[in-house]
């Protein structure tokens, strides 16, 4: 019998701590007008607390909100930004090993970016170089819904040609 009730606590106190990493997740973005409703959000993992539980990030997807976030000077200063901070690693030079690096990140409402990962890779110094360039970008222009700034995710391609 005390086995019973040992087990049936232990999966209670699982459940409460899974409901307060959903109440988590539920409160970072809330959805406040009929515009929200319709933008769709995806999860960005923020890694694992201190019980060892993913945590997760409610963001926009860039074509869902009502104003994009945008690089200082737009797109082409951003190609730009990306031309003169690019150092090709030597390795893969030599080797011949070119493509384009595609990493997704967030712009946060203050313009600020972080999360930069690999979503597809090319090759491993390649992938760490493409996201040591977006590491070091400036602040976005925010992306908007309505007059309000929301965390977008961000996906970019760094090209690497020879």
């Amino acid at each position: 019998m005390n086995l019973v009730k040992n087990n049936l606590a232990l999966k209670l106190k699982r459940i409460a701590r899974y409901a307060v990493v959903l109440i988590a997740i539920s409160n970072l973005t809330p959805i406040t007008t009929a515009e929200d409703a319709n933008a769709q959000t995806c999860r960005v993992a923020l890694g694992r607390n201190a019980e060892g539980h993913k945590c997760y990030m409610e963001v926009y997807e860039y074509d869902f909100v009502s104003h994009k976030p945008c690089f200082p000077g737009g797109d082409t200063k951003l190609v730009e930004f990306i031309n003169n901070n690019r150092r090709y690693p030597d390795a893969a030079y030599k080797a011949g090993i070119q493509g384009k690096v595609t990493c997704s990140f967030v712009v946060h409402a203050n313009g600020s970016v972080s999360h930069i990962k690999v979503v597809k890779s090319v090759e491993t110094s390649l992938n760490q170089e493409a996201m040591r360039i977006l590491s070091l970008m400036p602040e976005w222009e925010p992306g908007r819904i309505g007059e309000r700034p929301v965390p977008v995710r961000v996906i970019w391609s760094v090209p690497f040609r020879i």
